[in-house]
């Protein structure tokens, strides 16, 4: 059982017809680690994070957070019982307050020089020492986001929930206060719970990212298991481009359109499916070789500096290539590609569309 454990938990919102939030929930957040729930609007992932805050009831299932049931049956622990440190969207900081105020703003109890402690210890372990006279619109987007993490941990929470924090956010600061916040959380082995709809910032930050899908847990895995072994194809595009093919499987290799190819097979798979599958290649793993009798026609490239999305068709496919950004083709050129390393494998034909 982890710091944070739910289990069977279900939300309804009365409607005609109603909205199933929620259906039957199992996640388990190991202490010490940050586990990033990610999906698109409405799929269920923000009640799931005001139903372990205590913001919402669920009808449905069991939340314990440190072993101890704070929801269940006959049981609804007040949100400011449960230990509990919300990071908000945009900060959400006290406008009325300087930054040292937000921060203190959970210590109630504790003596004033131990407050004042506290929180100079926090302002320096986010990066913002000497900045507590500060008001909250004197700081950047990313400032405010530090300070609103160093107020979820200043009462010494058992777990901190954070909600989008970072989607406000210019894209050229998102990266790096998204490190920061991760750097923060990990040096305090501090137990959290990242609610997302960007993939890059749940590959990059946790150590567990769990998928959601109409209020339902599709897949819970590392980072790197989900991007390489993704259980359908739903979730394979949503972390990332694919490449989706017809394929058909013999003695453990797969015969498609680029290729025969060693197969492997998904996480909800215990082998590899015989007979007609989809097979799912990742851009990076086509590479350019020139010397490959399997030729395509590049049709668009779209250059990023490190890298390019190159558009290929071969016989009657059309895909996408990811390679670097150094003496890319032109749209036109015929190039030989080939496929590295092994691909996964899902039973039966690729879904319409």
């Amino acid at each position: 059982m982890g710091a944070i454990s739910v289990s069977g938990l279900g939300k309804t919102y009365p409607g005609s017809p109603p909205v199933h939030a929620l259906r039957a929930i199992d996640l388990d957040v190991a202490e010490g680690s940050l586990v990033a729930v990610l999906g698109p609007s409405g799929c269920g992932k923000t009640t799931l994070l005001r139903c372990i805050a205590g913001f919402e009831r669920p009808d449905a299932g069991t939340i314990r957070l440190s072993g101890q049931v704070v929801s269940g049956p006959g049981v609804d622990t007040p949100p400011e019982r449960r230990r509990v440190g919300i990071v908000p969207q945009e900060g959400a900081l006290f406008p009325h307050l300087d930054v040292a105020g937000n921060v203190a703003f959970g210590l109630r109890g504790l003596g004033r020089s131990s407050a004042a402690a506290r929180v100079d210890e926090l302002l320096e372990l986010v990066g913002l020492p000497g900045l507590g006279r500060r008001r909250p619109d004197q700081l950047s987007g990313g400032q405010q986001q530090r300070v609103a993490l160093a107020r979820a941990l200043a009462p010494k929470p058992s777990v901190v929930l954070l909600d989008e924090p970072f989607a406000a956010l210019d894209a050229s600061l998102r990266s790096s206060v998204r490190s920061e916040v991760a750097s923060v959380l990990r040096s305090t082995r501090t137990t959290a719970m990242l609610v997302t709809h960007d993939q890059d910032e749940a590959l990059e930050m946790a150590d567990e990212v769990a998928v959601m899908r109409d209020g339902t847990i599709i897949q819970s895995a590392p980072p790197a298991e989900l991007y390489r072994r993704p259980v359908d194809v739903a979730t394979a595009r949503f972390v990332g481009d694919v490449v989706v093919l017809p394929g058909e499987v013999r003695d453990g290799l797969v015969e498609c359109s680029l290729g025969t190819l060693v197969a492997v097979a998904s996480a909800g798979c215990g082998a590899v499916p015989v007979g007609r599958v989809t097979a799912l290649v990742r851009p990076e793993q086509i590479v350019r070789d020139d010397a490959s009798v399997r030729r395509a026609s590049v049709v668009s490239l779209a250059y990023h500096g490190h890298d390019a999305l190159v558009g290929l068709r071969h016989e009657s496919s059309t895909f996408l290539a990811r390679w670097s950004g150094v003496d890319l083709p032109r749209p036109g050129d015929e190039v030989g590609v080939r496929v590295s390393g092994p691909v996964v494998v899902l039973p039966g034909d690729p879904p319409a569309g």
